[in-house]
């Protein structure tokens, strides 16, 4: 354990974060995600919901803002206008963690794409459907730092 770290954050997943500059995206995963076959390097998270993984990441990760959008979710298939309850909690997080963000729906194959171009995949055994998420990094600034 290490001090102001939160517990959720391995250690795959803290150097992940580390090494992910301003503008990179990282997807957190369900359990029915084809994480294995997107391209970016997968770090597990068994056992561990999407929703909490969003609020780990979240306590150290600043979001984009320097672009009109910074995260997005997956559209439900057939209902677009549909919000799962799983997405309630993600935008409730970004909220709480990062500020004034919309997640932004995304068309199934769209977010395939988005994801493929993405730094990192944590994939969560999260099993509420939809329960996927994209999140762009933004900048940590200097006043931000305990240099301590």
């Amino acid at each position: 354990m290490l001090k102001g770290i939160h517990p959720l954050l391995g250690p795959d997943l803290l150097h992940a974060l580390k090494t992910m500059g301003h503008g990179d995206d990282i997807v957190i995963s369900d359990a029915n995600f084809p994480s294995g076959s997107m391209g970016p390097p997968v770090i597990r998270a068994d056992g561990v919901s999407a929703t909490d993984m969003a609020a780990a990441i979240l306590t150290h990760m600043p979001l984009d803002t320097f672009v009109p959008e910074a995260a997005w979710r997956m559209e439900v298939v057939g209902d677009p206008d549909a919000m799962p309850e799983v997405c309630t909690e993600f935008q409730q997080i970004v909220s709480k963690h990062a500020g004034d963000f919309r997640i932004v729906p995304v068309e199934r194959f769209a977010f395939y794409a988005m994801a493929r171009k993405a730094t990192y995949i944590v994939a969560t055994t999260e099993f509420r459907l939809y329960g996927n998420l994209i999140l762009k990094k933004g900048v940590v600034h200097p006043h931000e730092v305990d240099q301590a």
